[in-house]
């Protein structure tokens, strides 16, 4: 014990901490624990040692490979829920979008997770989402890719959603989205079912109406502000990349649920935000002091 004392005291006059002049005094030698550990912790606290603190350690998440959905394809999967909802009208006033009406069974909410933000012939979609109405239902499709080889086949699969009388509806897709997958059709050498079609891209009204009023117009605010949806535990759809990348290079899928989870998420709010913004024709038609325009 002296020695180590010895050993403490050099340590602390090494370190320009003042050293006692008074020895430290220690009990007798006792054979007993208790003994042993009191000098142990009085030489602990000359040392400036602490004790730790047990921390509880979060649980760790169990690795899986496991993905949701039916393999229609190699290295494509197929996801189909279907959500009962208020019903919407069975014709929508489009006038907020500087377009006439559309029948409710004619739109078709649609959404993708891509390898990256920025767009360009480098950047592809792996999954596609798309929401459509069926009855008093909301039915949402999800079509995602496993492996890279199963491109062909899952934009092969989408063009078959949409018709001669479909009104896409998306949140900012005429800048993104559209133009993403009209150049992965054509590099796949397949004809764009999107070309052409009547397009509603909510974020414009929503700029329109709301930038002076809200902190900004993403979706999420959108959906937040008129929906009361609040997101928990959602993956960012800029998180959607690596999450992917992820388990092509063979690491867990758990990332790559709660990326679909997201995209779910998106298609189903769509069709929220769209029944809101075909209420404004109403109220539009009327100025604030009652008076029709």
């Amino acid at each position: 014990m002296s020695d180590l004392a010895s050993r403490l005291a050099a340590l602390r006059r090494q370190a320009g901490a003042p050293v006692p002049t008074t020895p430290v005094v220690t009990p007798a030698a006792s054979t007993s624990g208790e003994a042993t550990a009191a000098r142990l912790a009085a030489l602990r606290r000359m040392a400036g040692v602490r004790d730790r603190i047990a921390q509880p350690r979060a649980p760790l998440r169990t690795f899986t490979r496991d993905v949701p959905g039916e393999e229609v394809s190699p290295g494509l999967r197929y996801l189909e829920q279907r959500f009962a909802l208020p019903c919407a009208p069975s014709e929508l006033d489009l006038s907020f979008a500087k377009m006439t009406t559309a029948r409710r069974e004619h739109l078709l909410h649609f959404d993708t997770e891509t390898t990256g933000l920025a767009g360009g012939t480098g950047t592809r979609a792996f999954m596609i989402g798309a929401a459509d109405w069926h009855g008093d239902a909301l039915r949402v499709r999800q079509l995602y890719m496993t492996t890279m080889a199963a491109e062909t086949a899952m934009l092969r699969a989408f063009a078959t959603w949409i018709h001669g009388d479909t009104v896409l509806v998306s949140y900012n897709g005429k800048s993104y989205d559209a133009p993403l997958l009209a150049t992965r059709y054509r590099l796949a050498r397949m004809a764009n079912p999107l070309a052409g079609l009547p397009h509603v891209d909510l974020l414009h009204p929503m700029r329109r109406r709301y930038r002076q009023v809200w902190e900004n117009c993403r979706m999420q605010t959108a959906e937040r502000r008129l929906l009361r949806i609040v997101r928990e535990d959602d993956l960012p759809g800029s998180e959607a990349p690596r999450a992917w990348l992820t388990y092509l290079r063979g690491g867990a899928s758990t990332d790559l649920v709660r990326v679909a989870e997201h995209n779910l998420q998106d298609v189903r709010s769509l069709s929220g935000l769209l029944v809101e913004a075909h209420g404004w024709a109403a109220l539009d038609a009327v100025s604030p002091g009652g008076d029709e325009k």
